[in-house]
């Protein structure tokens, strides 16, 4: 079974509920779960929320949406995502972050696709970025992510479920999927005021024409509204995890 386990929670830090901040009149995650489903890959689709009360309209959202929803660990980001794979029987785990709502099912689809194809126990395009931040998948073996269930111990491997996997490539057979052209420049992602504006203003001039509507879609935008671009640029990518880093030293030192 390919599932789709899509990780989200209310109380981000550096923009409080964003997954539920409204895009084109309905909350962000919904629009996300609409991307998503265009993917031909995915036999499932499931949320990975907390079982804190703040999470709670997650699940509400979901259960009005028909979506699968597996509550767990606020802080235990890795045991809540296995035990969610576990749940709902994967066999293929495909990662996808809720601050995502520009995420392009074709790219999910190429990904799962070329994990497969070459046979190898995790694929990404976002070991050596080349897509915009925002567009990132992951793709791996249920029987990996377990062993990364069981074994990781550092802050980093708990909050972020993949470093123990790829940071290990002696163990794992990793796969990069690299785009035609690098777009990793390019920030898709939601997780301050000025990117929640960026793609408010992405779906304002997209979504009412195309609700399907394609990276290459945005890349036009781009071109004809230079200015757009500039909203949100600048911001580091994958600015939680090396927050991580930062306490895993302090976990090593007590240890």
């Amino acid at each position: 079974m390919i599932t789709a386990i899509l990780q989200a929670r209310l109380s981000s830090t550096r923009l409080l509920g964003k997954v539920m901040l409204p895009l084109a009149g309905r909350p962000m995650i919904e629009r996300q779960f609409e991307r998503m489903r265009r993917a031909t890959s995915l036999e499932r689709i499931v949320l990975a929320t907390s079982d804190d009360v703040s999470d709670a309209p997650l699940a509400a959202l979901c259960k009005e949406l028909g979506v699968d929803c597996y509550r767990g660990s606020l802080t235990d980001v890795l045991d809540r995502y296995y035990q969610a794979a576990l749940v709902f029987g994967a066999t293929v785990v495909v990662r996808i972050t809720g601050d995502c709502p520009l995420i392009d099912p074709q790219v999910i689809d190429k990904v799962v696709a070329a994990r497969q194809a070459a046979g190898v126990d995790y694929a990404s395009n976002a070991i050596k970025p080349s897509y915009p931040d925002g567009l990132d998948v992951e793709v791996m073996r249920m029987s990996v992510l377990e062993a990364a269930w069981r074994e990781a111990k550092l802050p980093s491997e708990r909050e972020h479920v993949t470093p123990f996997i790829w940071n290990r490539p002696q163990r794992f057979s990793l796969l990069n999927v690299q785009g035609e052209v690098d777009l990793s420049a390019l920030r898709w992602t939601v997780d301050t005021p000025n990117d929640y504006v960026f793609v408010c203003r992405v779906y304002d001039a997209l979504y009412a024409r195309n609700p399907g509507f394609r990276t290459e879609d945005v890349l036009a935008l781009l071109r004809r509204e230079s200015s757009l671009g500039e909203l949100n640029a600048g911001q580091e990518r994958n600015e939680g995890y090396a927050k991580s880093i930062a306490q895993d030293r302090q976990f090593e030192e007590r240890s």
